[in-house]
């Protein structure tokens, strides 16, 4: 049984103490620094009685001091619960009855704008009290980390050295986006995130004046994962409390970027920015994931020497599980290409049989880096990882050089008539028009046909089409039972999303059912 070391911090700053760990809204922070920060707040949450293995959850924004938080509890052997500040109570309510943390740490002000009326949880614990099964102790992260927790801890006293820890040991239990459904609560343990960085380097990278410009809230896997791989890499994250357009462009001009991981829809926002944005020479990678990013975008983006790499990853896989580089992209359009090291992929039908070259089928993943289980939800364990393989219900195929194409969500596919229809081809057709920004595609129920498309549909600023317009340049293009009716056609002003900006396909669909 493999063993690696915890408190990957505390071995990073002895290894490189001056080197810059982290910069957040104008303050750059050494790890030796930050090993400070998070030697206090694991100060603090002893005094709470916080004890090895127990759950501490946080509802925290993007900062240096939630950076410092992961560490922290880390170093106490306890499990880190992120979650999504953007949940109503009632959600929240039920992660925390179903995790049952020993204590939630919450920003010191309201986040958000949520009001009564809105359901949206608008600031920390007591809105959320009454609708837990037991009462659960809360403090704020700045009394957390107070340095009054130091006293008699100073530069020159004796520190514990961490000791080593079992491959299984949780580091998290992240909450999946419920893009597709009920959110699920993934175990991901150190040696999940350990091997997910080594293969992700082998795949990207490293330099030693790496800076990682990250605005994905550490809730999600993907923001979890930029602040573990920097430390082990010795490299910096440059930190966004959350993604703002013009403070993005500013960041990458002035703080030396080199990597940065985005959704497609950010993507989008940069490439039709205006003032238009300025990709630095410096900046060598710029991973694409959360979503399927059309071959348009990844066009566009490399007319403009955007180095982008589409990934296909999960919070299952703690992230990645395939990736393709620039070079890769402009070869092959649409790929994301082969399995990173140490990750196996199979396409397979519906009862798990291996599918052959080119067929289409479900994904299956499988390697060092995926989730063991599903926390207190044996059924959904035992439906998504079988065998060893680890059943994504996302849909694909893999070419004869072993390239990955992902095609749909399984539980996105529509069915009309008995004709498979995904949504992602009607989408990229749509998104051809001039005058369409984005559109999402989602299956409606039909009597008749069981079910029918229906599209929601943005368009660009200034830029007007009509129903029968689009369906009119749709036609040569799609076939018929592809095709939205007109009816089936709405114009929004904007498509909503989920926390990690994904199109919410369950928003639309309720869009139109209502």
């Amino acid at each position: 049984m493999l063993s690696v070391k915890k408190d990957w911090l505390y071995w990073r700053a002895l290894a490189t103490p001056g080197k810059t760990a982290v910069v957040f809204e104008g303050r750059s922070v050494s790890y030796a620094e930050l090993d400070r920060m998070a030697a206090g707040q694991a100060a603090g949450l002893t005094a709470q009685g916080i004890q090895s293995g127990d759950k501490v959850a946080a509802r925290l924004e993007n900062s240096l001091e939630a950076v410092a938080l992961i560490h922290a509890v880390a170093r106490i052997d306890a499990v880190f619960v992120p979650l999504n500040t953007r949940l109503t109570a009632a959600e929240i309510g039920r992660q925390l009855n179903l995790v049952e943390p020993a204590l939630l740490v919450v920003d010191d002000e309201p986040v958000g704008k949520g009001d009564e009326s809105s359901g949206q949880w608008p600031g920390p614990a007591p809105d959320v009290q009454t609708l837990l099964s037991e009462p659960m102790q809360t403090v704020s992260l700045a009394k957390l980390g107070g340095d009054e927790h130091l006293i008699g801890r100073g530069a020159g006293s004796e520190r514990r050295v961490p000791h080593q820890q079992e491959e299984g040991q949780l580091q998290s239990i992240v909450f999946t986006s419920g893009s597709t459904g009920t959110p699920k609560g993934v175990q991901l343990s150190f040696a999940n995130h350990f091997w997910s960085a080594t293969a992700s380097a082998f795949r990207l990278g490293v330099g030693t004046e790496d800076r990682w410009l990250s605005c994905l809230p550490l809730y999600h896997v993907s923001g979890l994962a930029v602040v573990f791989r920097s430390c082990l890499y010795g490299t910096a994250v440059v930190l966004q409390r959350r993604f703002q357009l013009e403070e993005f462009q500013s960041c990458l001009r002035e703080n030396r970027v080199t990597q940065t991981s985005l959704v497609p829809t950010l993507l989008h926002r940069l490439l039709h920015s205006s003032p238009a944005t300025e990709w630095p020479q410096s900046l060598r990678t710029v991973l694409i994931g959360g979503a399927a990013a059309s071959p348009e975008l990844l066009h566009t983006a490399l007319e403009e020497g955007v180095p982008v790499a589409p990934t296909y990853g999960l919070t299952e896989a703690a992230t990645q599980a395939a990736t393709a580089l620039p070079a890769d992209v402009r070869r092959k359009p649409g790929t994301v290409g082969r399995p990173l090291l140490f990750t196996e992929l199979r396409i397979a039908d519906s009862d798990g049989r291996p599918l052959h070259q080119g067929e289409v089928g479900e994904i299956l993943v499988r390697g060092p880096q995926v989730t063991t289980a599903y926390y207190r939800n044996p059924t959904a364990t035992a439906a998504a990882l079988q065998g060893g393989w680890l059943r994504t219900g996302d849909m694909g195929r893999v070419d004869s050089d072993g390239d990955l194409f992902v095609l749909q969500r399984r539980a996105d596919l529509i069915v009309s008539g008995g004709e498979n229809i995904y949504p992602v081809e009607v989408e990229t057709v749509l998104r051809e028009h001039p005058a369409v920004a984005d559109v999402c595609v989602v299956g409606l129920p039909d009597a008749e046909w069981g079910q029918r498309c229906a599209a929601a549909v943005q368009l660009h600023a200034g830029k007007t089409v009509t129903r029968d317009e689009l369906l009119a340049f749709s036609r040569g293009r799609l076939a018929g039972y592809k095709q939205p009716s007109a009816k089936h056609i709405r114009f929004v002003d904007a498509l909503p999303e989920t926390a990690s900006g994904k199109i919410a396909r369950r928003a639309v669909r309720t869009m139109f059912e209502g």
